[in-house]
């Protein structure tokens, strides 16, 4: 198996996990945020398993699969998290186009929130820029 299908792969048990957070006794608060830092609705588990699907399937389809897979999630998810640190919102569960703008913040808690979208994206961009195989 090639890098690119196992860090694809990777991909796919992680944003499972992702879609499942909300469904883990004991891993959100009284007010419904994951790990106390930030929330996930029902549109965010859906894009979560939409994007492990896209994973699983560029992981079955091969190599150059995998490779738009990551350039492309890469960059959308990277792109989130950093309107996320701006906005307070991301654009991939439409919700900057749903809720005002909280403002930028360069908060903890804030980057916290975003981080995961900010690192996932980043390296899932690298990964498929670096063992480009279009």
């Amino acid at each position: 198996m090639s890098i690119l299908r196992i860090i694809s792969f990777g991909y796919f048990i992680a944003l499972l996990i992702a879609a499942s957070l909300n469904y883990i006794p004991g891993l959100t608060d009284d007010q419904g945020l994951a790990f106390g830092i930030f929330a996930l609705d029902p549109y965010d588990d859906a894009l979560h398993l939409a994007s492990a699907l896209w994973a699983l399937t560029a992981v079955i389809m091969g190599a150059r699969a995998c490779t738009i897979f990551l350039v492309i999630f890469g960059a959308l998810y990277l792109g989130d998290g950093v309107f996320g640190i701006f906005t307070g919102y991301g654009y991939l569960d439409l919700a900057i186009f749903t809720n005002p703008s909280a403002g930028m913040s360069f908060t903890l808690v804030r980057f916290l929130a975003n981080l995961p979208h900010i690192a996932m994206g980043a390296f899932a961009l690298w990964s498929g820029l670096r063992w480009w195989k279009v």
